[in-house]
């Protein structure tokens, strides 16, 4: 029985090194089912925003009012809303105004909350205290209230909506540097490079700036969930994508009047936006485990 169990054993250790070392090469291995499930759920968002127009069945801004506030069916496969257009064509198109809210608030909010997260915490001093109270300041209110009172003073519009959620966004990631900043100003390598004459930019973009990504990657991540809530509740409250656009969260608000009798109005935007928020949150709770457990 040992000299049959001993290949066994042997085959078993060399899968446990196998994996061990493809986990340590590409830690996308790690990632758990869920990871997998919202990654799926964010490339399936991302077909729908690149091929929405090849796979709409009909044309999300025609309206027929002879089907309108027509059921689920075999022709339109999530019925129609109040002017006959076809929730199915709109959530398509809509997918697009979603991801371009999530891009463009990223792309704004993001390498300013980290640059400024990072020179606050390594310079410190009254800029350190200047910016925390800032950051302060902004995360003292609901980000939603927030939003809201910046897009009313910007006007409606998608492009004000994206302006106040991406203000509203990046205290958050500048604390999130901040902390890691913290941790490395004081290591020794930076104590090194300080001794060799380089400059506080210099440190903070080469040594600092890399030590601060992986966190406040995740926080991203985890954050684009928020984003789209966020922005659903503008277009909700008529401050988002002006019509007859196809942004999910107007398409609740021109339906709610009808929510009890025809639910598909509200059932299916709202679903889509259940699905995408989601999906990102677990994605950012598998980035979370995989590269910072801490967080």
């Amino acid at each position: 029985m040992e000299i049959e169990s001993t290949p066994h054993k042997h085959l078993t250790g060399m899968a446990m090194r196998a994996r061990r070392y493809f986990e340590r090469k590409f830690p996308v291995t790690r990632l758990n089912f869920l990871g997998i499930l919202g990654i799926g759920t964010i490339l399936f968002l991302l077909a729908a925003a690149c091929i929405g127009p090849v796979l709409a069945p009909f044309d999300p801004y025609v309206q027929d009012l002879s089907v309108r506030l027509s059921p689920p069916g075999a022709v339109y496969y999530l019925g129609t809303d109040e002017l006959g257009r076809d929730i199915l064509s709109r959530l398509l198109y809509g997918a697009r105004v979603t991801l371009l809210i999530v891009v463009l608030v990223v792309v704004i909010s993001g390498p300013i909350g980290i640059l400024l997260g990072c020179s606050s915490g390594y310079v410190g001093g009254w800029a350190d205290v200047f910016l925390m109270r800032l950051t302060d300041a902004f995360l003292a209110f609901p980000r939603l209230v927030l939003a809201l009172a910046l897009a009313a003073a910007l006007g409606p519009g998608l492009e004000n909506a994206i302006l106040a959620i991406a203000l509203t966004s990046w205290p958050v990631y500048a604390r999130v540097a901040r902390a890691e900043a913290l941790l490395v100003r004081d290591s020794d390598y930076v104590s090194m490079v300080k001794l060799q004459g380089a400059s506080s930019w210099r440190i903070i973009f080469i040594h600092v700036l890399p030590m601060c990504l992986p966190s406040a990657c995740v926080r991203i991540t985890l954050d684009m969930a928020g984003i789209i809530l966020t922005a659903a509740g503008l277009g909700f409250l008529g401050l988002g994508a002006n019509p007859p656009s196809s942004e999910w969260g107007a398409m609740i608000a021109s339906g709610h009047p009808y929510i009890f009798d025809q639910w598909w109005l509200v059932t299916m935007p709202g679903l889509a936006i259940l699905a995408v928020s989601l999906g990102f949150n677990l994605v950012g709770d598998a980035l979370r485990d995989m590269f910072d457990p801490r967080i």
